[in-house]
This record gives structure tokens, sequence and C-alpha cells, in this order.
């Protein structure tokens, strides 16, 4: 059975896009079985993954709005299969942005999501759901399907602030939608040791938040911030880099941390 995680942060520009498809590909390059669901309108996470998002036929917008299922509308991108990192994508559009609007008079709108993947989870290890920046119907649907969060954050004075409001937003997620509902655990994204202020943040973080903040840190990393023009991982796009190589690194702690649950 598939353990489903959103990759979430109210703040934008954090990395979550980032983290999820290098993720996803990372998890596969270790041996799992992935599904990424892009819920952001942006569709960066699709396009991230080698897949047009103007080709597709069915997106995540049509699962919501169940006039398909999660089988019938999930891909494969041939770019990664070489690589060996291929994993399955349920891609998104620019017709999502509508699906919030459309939404809000549906029976159960919070919970279509959790329906959809409970009919494909025998068929994953983990399910990744890329959340929009903004608490929205869309965000609330992942939240309320997965069993937890992965936040990726920046090691600087705001994200401290973003990140007590996303704990607060988890907490009432918690008590009135998703019991199971918890924070994995933080991921260090675009670190540099060399300054000083993102070790300080570090050490905060580990102070406050101890065991739940991941061992691996992701370094700044040009290659990481190219693939995507190449769409395709970075973990694919060049395996030798040092982002790549930290996000592998991070797709086996997850796979430890999960199995020691």
């Amino acid at each position: 059975m598939a353990k489903i995680f959103c990759v979430a942060n109210q703040k934008g520009g954090v990395g979550k896009t980032t983290t999820t498809v290098n993720l996803a590909a990372g998890l596969a390059k270790v041996g799992q079985r992935v599904l990424m669901v892009d819920l952001d309108p942006q569709g960066n996470a699709t396009m991230g993954s080698g897949v047009d998002k103007r080709k597709l036929d069915l997106t995540v917008y049509d699962v919501l709005l169940e006039s398909a299922s999660v089988a019938e509308a999930r891909v494969q991108s041939s770019k990664l299969l070489d690589a060996g990192c291929s994993y399955d994508i349920l891609g998104a559009n620019r017709e999502l942005a509508g699906a919030e609007v459309e939404m809000v008079e549906l029976e159960r709108r919070e919970k279509r999501l959790k329906n959809a993947l409970a009919q494909v989870a025998q068929d994953y290890d983990f399910i990744l759901i890329d959340c929009p920046p903004s608490l929205s119907m869309l965000t609330l649907n992942g939240l309320c399907c997965a069993h937890g969060v992965i936040v990726p954050m920046q090691c600087e004075y705001f994200a401290l602030e973003g990140l007590a409001d996303l704990v607060n937003t988890i907490k009432q997620v918690h008590a009135n939608l998703n019991k199971e509902l918890a924070i994995i655990g933080l991921l260090r994204v675009m670190f540099d040791p060399r300054i000083t202020l993102q070790q300080q943040v570090s050490e905060q973080l580990k102070e406050r938040f101890a065991d739940k903040v991941f061992n691996t840190v992701i370094p700044r990393n040009v290659r990481l911030a190219e693939a995507p023009s190449y769409g395709v991982p970075g973990v694919v796009f060049d395996p030798l880099s040092k982002g790549a190589q930290a996000f592998v690194a991070f797709a086996e702690e997850m796979v430890l941390r999960i199995a020691n649950q």
C-alpha cells in the first residue's frame, strides 16, 4: 500500500516542485514504485518530469471532477526510462485553476483526491503530491489524503515565519479532516554552508524540531536549476552533480524512515 506525502510550504519559491520531481526520480532510482501528482495549475512538476502539459488528454482536473480515474489519467515519462528513474505522473495544466470554482458546490469536495488515489494505492510504494503555495481547495485535497507532509525550506529568517503558518494549517487539517496527517520531516534546500545565517537557522531547526529535520541537506546547485529547462529532474539531467546525489541520498533516507515507522 502506497505511502502518500504532500510536498508543501505556504511560502512560494522554496523549491517544492524541484523537491517533488527529484525525490520522485530518486525513489524510482532506488527501486520504488512512484506516482507523482501535480496539484499546481502552473503544471511545472508535469513539465519538469518530461511530460508536455499542453498535450495531455486527461489531467488531475478530470480526476477531481470524477470524469476520469487515476488509472486513465496517469502517464509515464519516456524521457526518464533510459535513466532508470521512471515514475508515473498525474499531470496538471491551466484547466486546474478552474477546478477551484467548480468544486465549491460539490459534495465531498475536500476528499475527491483521496477517494481517487485509493483505487491505485496498491500499484505504488510512494505517492508524492506537489501542492500550490496557497492554502486552497487543491492544497486541502492534497492534505486530506496524505499520511504526512514533507516541508522543503530555505534556512532563512522569513522561512521560519512561514513554517509556523504551515504547522498551524497542518494542525487544523489533522483535527478536522485527516487524523493521519503529520509533518514527516523538514528538508533543508538551497543550502550554502558559507553563509553564517543559514548555519544558524539550520541549528535552530534542529533544536526545535529534532528528529523531524532530515539528515540530508540539499545544496544550492546550478545543475538542479538548469534541469527544468530540459524537461527532466536534476537526478536525470546530471546524476553526478552534488544536487542530484543529495536527492538520491534523501530518497534512501525517506525509504529508511518509512520502514522504521
